[in-house]
């Protein structure tokens, strides 16, 4: 079991015990309205050892980099780095470079964390020996759409089986969300690779697995997450999640299976059943079955949302599945990564 040299063994209550110093490293863009609810977040963890942040931010259209400098200047424990290219993996590297400590915690701007956030990553830090631990990306809606986006990112129909999004037991894992890292294991791996403007921390915690690293999931690290707000968003998002998961795979050989290939398999079988439906009325079957078994799923996985909600739950299936389908059939072979 890996230990580190300033802390005792986990025996030690957390009353007693001596915790190792964590970095929090934050990418930042527009993001004016919510920055300083983010930092005090940060700051206030009820964590024993010593905390500091670091901001890399993005050219951004609003206030943030005076909302940022203000924030730096009022507490010491915050570091301001820029940013240029606004690109979330160089603002994780710039932001991780500019941090002083073995632990290495990333956070999203808008990442609702428990309060027992970093205590519980470092404790499951030094019982597994990992390098890298992180938890379930709990989203949560308010509006009606957000709702249905919200529990279908929290269904195997919606996203497969990834415990990060449907929770499940604590242990090894493909990937995890957000991550709570040792530098030694980030400094071996070379950082995130900035050639991935999606799917960058998969690809990187397959690079720490790959040089015998371990990636753990650990459920109690809960992580509150807002879905996009419309259809339009979320279709993006979605797109550029299956346009960037081709590339990992066109990348590291061997990394995809067939809950990736589920959705653009099935995008081909319906375009294929409406391109033959005029000669051939049978292939409407296909388009057909297919919104006969969303909007089944949406019956059984909606219970106990609002209605409002759970009519817009068949849309949102369908969306995130043809939408990730279709990124993943147009992944252009430009985007493939050069060799390193």
């Amino acid at each position: 079991m890996k230990q580190f040299p300033d802390s005792p063994a986990p025996a030690s209550s957390p009353e007693t015990r001596v915790w190792p110093p964590v970095s929090v490293v934050i990418p930042v863009l527009n993001e004016e309205r919510h920055l300083r609810e983010a930092v005090n977040q940060v700051l206030s963890q009820k964590y024993g050892g010593p905390i500091e942040v670091v901001l890399a931010i993005g050219p951004s259209r609003d206030r943030t980099q005076e909302v940022a400098d203000a924030i730096a200047a009022e507490d010491p424990r915050v570091t301001v780095v820029p940013n240029p290219t606004g690109r979330t993996p160089n603002a994780l590297n710039a932001a991780i470079a500019a941090s002083r400590n073995g632990i290495i915690a990333r956070v999203d701007g808008h990442a609702m964390l428990p309060e027992d956030y970093l205590q519980v990553a470092v404790e499951t830090l030094e019982e597994t020996g990992a390098d890298n631990v992180g938890g379930v990306m709990a989203a949560e809606g308010t509006t009606p759409f957000e709702q249905a986006v919200a529990r279908a990112m929290t269904s195997k129909i919606g996203v497969g089986g990834a415990r990060f999004h449907t929770g499940g037991t604590a242990g090894p894992a493909d990937t995890v969300y957000l991550g709570v890292f040792r530098r030694e294991a980030l400094d071996r791996v070379g950082g995130y690779d900035e050639h991935f403007q999606r799917a960058q921390d998969w690809e990187m915690n397959h690079r720490i697995r790959s040089t015998g690293g371990l990636v753990w999931f650990q459920p109690r690290m809960r992580v509150s997450y807002r879905p996009r707000p419309d259809i339009r968003a979320l279709a993006k998002q979605y797109f550029h999640y299956g346009r960037w998961r081709r590339v990992v795979a066109r990348t590291h050989e061997g990394t995809i299976n067939l809950r990736y290939l589920a959705p653009p398999m099935a995008v081909l079988a319906m375009l294929a059943g409406l391109l033959v439906s005029p000669f051939f009325w049978p292939g409407l079957l296909i388009p057909g079955g297919y919104v006969a078994a969303i909007v089944a799923g949406s019956a059984v996985t909606g219970s106990g949302l609002p209605p409002g909600a759970l009519l817009r739950l068949p849309l949102v299936y369908a969306t995130m599945h043809v939408s990730w389908g279709w990124g993943f059939l147009t992944s252009p072979a430009s985007l493939a990564r050069p060799e390193r």
